[in-house]
């Protein structure tokens, strides 16, 4: 069983000192950032696809730093607002725990109640890192740009960079400058 540690860059938006904040995080998970895509229900695929080829061990844990929890319905097709409701159904046995200063709603607002029923039991809400949750072993980062202004997903990028191999780094900074 792995550990995913799942950023949305938009988590940033109305933080104080969003830079470090990221940085501190990265440093916690102590594993250098494995991909980064633009919208984040690319970050499901790629986990499945590693899961499918066996270079990662089905996920038993996903931190998810996110200022969205990504459940908002149950259609049958994955998109950026459905992607965790995915995730929670394909690996049923993996935690989730949603990291978020101030949850704007929650996922119990939109799934059926059994679907709820069965999920919250593996699903968390807090602000921090749950006490002896498990570094990861694969990071992802998403940096879904309608979200978030250009400027400040450009400085965590730039953050971000400390963390990727340098190829990824430069090709990630290329596609991202608007």
């Amino acid at each position: 069983m792995s550990s995913i540690l799942d950023i949305d860059l938009d988590f940033f938006n109305l933080l104080e000192n969003p830079e470090q904040r990221l940085q501190e995080l990265l440093e916690w998970g102590d594993c250098p950032i494995a991909f980064v895509v633009e919208k984040h229900h690319k970050a499901y695929s790629r986990w499945k696809d590693r899961v499918r080829r066996g270079t990662l061990a089905q996920p038993a844990h996903i931190l998810h730093v996110d200022e969205h929890h990504d459940m908002m319905d149950e259609n049958k097709n994955t998109n950026i607002a459905n992607f965790m409701y995915h995730t929670m159904r394909t690996w049923e046995f993996c935690r989730v725990h949603w990291m978020v200063d101030t949850p704007i709603d929650s996922p119990e607002m939109w799934l059926y109640d059994d679907v709820w029923q069965s999920f919250s039991q593996r699903f968390s809400i807090g602000p921090s890192i749950p006490h002896g949750w498990p570094k990861p072993d694969i990071v992802s980062i998403c940096t879904s740009p309608e979200f978030i202004n250009t400027d400040l997903l450009q400085r965590l990028l730039n953050t971000a960079g400390n963390f990727m191999i340098p190829k990824q780094k430069a090709d990630t900074i290329k596609v991202s400058t608007p």
